[in-house]
């Protein structure tokens, strides 16, 4: 979701050239290094997300190929729950449209450089290369990250600066969305950027869908804070999930902040004050982000006049359209249609 003003967030530049399969095109190839001490549910996120088969999309090809590859065979994951063997070596990167590199506990002990070697050709030749959690370490002693924007769990942050001061650290969101690098914090966040990834390579449909077969929420914006303060209610449930379903419900109508406020029945500042502590985010960016997934949607579904999905969506006007639109994925309408519609064709009529 788009953020207030008040609140950092992540620019998003043009997506690249999308990898959506098509008939007689390979899928979108994905690596995933699992080094001694890797963390087995960041290796866990990155095979449900890119390795798993989606039959209920009716596709004629998997969106993503997955491959997990190993700097030496018989790799024991964290605290030795796992031992994973039999996979690919190191070369796999080699083939990879996306790196995807997870994290470990032990972020003083560096990196082997024939992990750091398989970073740094991954990202030269330009492939994607993606940190999950304390991964960032691994991006970061590779060199990829100076002078970048980049973030990691919250709890390492300190550790992170002293160690690699050249990385611009943004320790308090989700996830940051550099183009060809991408970093997550938190283990659950790194649902919320491969939920991202999907939605930059296929679109909000097939995002939406991946997302209810995980039964996760579709769209948490990499901008949003980590750690949110979340006290026990003294009399009565403050939670805004009732009032999300009711807004999301009515998200074409021309809702307000002070309508949210009205049907909760708390005054504006209230109102703020809750997404802040709940969602990590504002009324109006909230309300923003969910008006701009529709239209989205609408466009994927082949919707082609701006105004019926301004009007749908509850953006407005079609120039409110396009400045969102551009401004949360780097595309036009018309770029976006072509890309994510039904079938190329025409530019979108205003």
């Amino acid at each position: 979701m788009p953020q207030g003003s008040s609140q950092r967030h992540a620019p998003r530049p043009s997506p690249r050239p999308s990898p959506s399969p098509s008939p007689g095109r390979r899928p979108h190839r994905v690596a995933v290094i699992v080094d001694e001490g890797t963390n087995p549910f960041e290796v866990g996120v990155a095979t449900e997300l890119f390795g798993l088969p989606r039959p209920e999309l009716g596709l004629p090809q998997p969106l993503y190929e997955l491959t997990l590859c190993t700097p030496t065979p018989g790799v024991r994951m964290n605290h030795g729950f796992f031992t994973l063997s039999g996979v690919p070596g190191l070369e796999a990167v080699d083939d990879a449209d996306t790196l995807v590199v997870p994290g470990r506990p032990d972020n003083v002990v560096p990196r082997g450089e024939a992990v750091l070697d398989a970073v740094r050709r991954t990202h030269t030749r330009g492939a994607r290369v993606v940190s999950l959690c304390t991964g960032s370490f691994a991006l970061a002693e590779a060199g990829i990250l100076d002078g970048r924007r980049a973030t990691t769990h919250w709890r390492w942050a300190d550790l992170f600066r002293e160690l690699h001061p050249k990385v611009l650290l943004e320790p308090d969101v989700l996830f940051v969305d550099e183009g060809d690098v991408l970093t997550a914090a938190g283990s659950a966040a790194a649902l919320d950027l491969g939920l991202h990834i999907v939605r930059r390579d296929h679109g909000a449909e097939i995002a939406n869908a991946v997302s209810r077969r995980l039964v996760f929420a579709a769209h948490r914006d990499g901008g949003q804070r980590q750690f949110v303060e979340r006290p026990l209610p003294d009399v009565r449930d403050e939670s805004l999930a009732p009032l999300l379903a009711w807004a999301q419900s009515r998200i074409g109508e021309p809702l307000t902040v002070a309508d949210l406020a009205t049907h909760a029945a708390v005054s504006p500042a209230t109102l703020h004050r809750r997404f802040r502590a709940q969602l990590g985010t504002t009324p109006l960016a909230w309300l923003t982000g969910e008006r701009v997934a529709l239209a989205c949607r609408l466009i994927e579904r082949g919707e082609e006049r701006l105004d019926v999905v301004a009007e749908r969506s509850g953006l407005g006007t079609a120039a409110n359209l396009r400045a969102r639109l551009r401004r949360e994925t780097g595309l036009s309408p018309s770029a976006y249609r072509r890309r994510f519609g039904p079938a190329a064709g025409e530019p979108l009529r205003a």
